[in-house]
């Protein structure tokens, strides 16, 4: 006879799995496409073609009625292929995004485990400025880079990194602190060896586990921010694509063609969703606390 406990310990495992499964299928299915979107015979994403402005999903395109030639998603305003401009987008805004997070987490994790290493005035000065940094809003402070800077690639993705890296200072500190105090980080201070080496080889690899998962969960937040962004004109500028002013442009024709703003908004929600179910399950999986 099973015990009642050991019954209980398996549902949440089941459930952890499931979840997991499904935001590794959302992830896969949407990046792969993305990734595979310049191999794949789809219309140039930039090629125009007033005579097929704004036909709706499945119409057949100049080349004819079989599949090559149809519009799946649709066209938009200027007679674009829908579905080459939303992987297009996706590709590009995924870029933005994991670029933006490993800046983040580099930057964060390293200030997180000097101050939480050494404590003190230094960890006393990273807390004053995290907390200044949350204190600025991102729009205010996107406006001005781009006001001085220009909208580029480069600047959205560097002002991104810079701006998330809070979450993981905190988490690294929590973490350091912790792990300064272990027996073996005692030894090798007794062994006189020398700070880097110490926080670099033996406290980071202790860090791998929660800043991972702290990745996935802060990815979702990035990809909202960059949609955001894009949405409210103050980032990639048209005609590149991105899924943030895909939106933007759409929202002007919505009560005309409602696609032009639903699959960008669902490939949003997809990406969004997966990072967050495939985040949550590496949470309860590994046991982690991220405070």
């Amino acid at each position: 006879m099973i015990a009642p406990t050991a019954v209980l310990r398996r549902r949440p495992r089941r459930l952890i799995c499931g979840d997991a499964v499904i935001g590794a299928t959302l992830l896969i299915a949407v990046i792969a496409a993305a990734l595979l979107s310049p191999w794949l015979p789809l219309p140039d994403a930039l090629s125009n073609n007033l005579l097929e402005i704004f036909l709706p999903p499945g119409s057949p395109g100049a080349q004819g009625t079989h599949w090559l030639g149809t519009h799946w998603l649709g066209t938009d305003q200027l007679g674009r292929d829908l579905l080459s401009r939303i992987l297009s987008g996706t590709r590009l805004s995924l870029l933005v995004v994991v670029l933006a997070a490993l800046i983040g987490a580099v930057i964060g994790t390293t200030l997180g485990m000097i101050a939480g290493y050494l404590g003190g005035w230094v960890d006393a000065l990273l807390m004053r400025l995290i907390d200044i940094q949350l204190a600025i809003p991102f729009i205010l402070l996107i406006l001005l880079v781009i006001a001085l800077m220009g909208a580029s690639l480069t600047n959205i993705i560097v002002i991104m990194g810079c701006t998330s890296w809070a979450i993981y200072a905190r988490v690294a500190r929590a973490k350091t602190l912790e792990i300064r105090e272990l027996e073996y980080i005692q030894a090798v201070r007794a062994m006189d060896f020398s700070t880097l080496r110490i926080l670099f080889r033996h406290i980071l690899p202790n860090l791998f586990t929660p800043l991972i998962v702290l990745l996935t969960l802060d990815i979702p937040r990035l990809i909202v921010l960059e949609a955001s962004v894009g949405f409210l004109g103050m980032g990639i500028q048209p005609p590149t694509p991105t899924l943030g002013n895909l939106i933007g442009e759409g929202r002007s024709y919505m009560l005309l063609s409602q696609w032009l703003v639903l699959y960008p908004g669902l490939v949003i929600a997809a990406l969004v969703i997966g990072c967050n179910l495939l985040g949550d399950a590496l949470l309860r999986r590994t046991h982690t606390r991220l405070d």
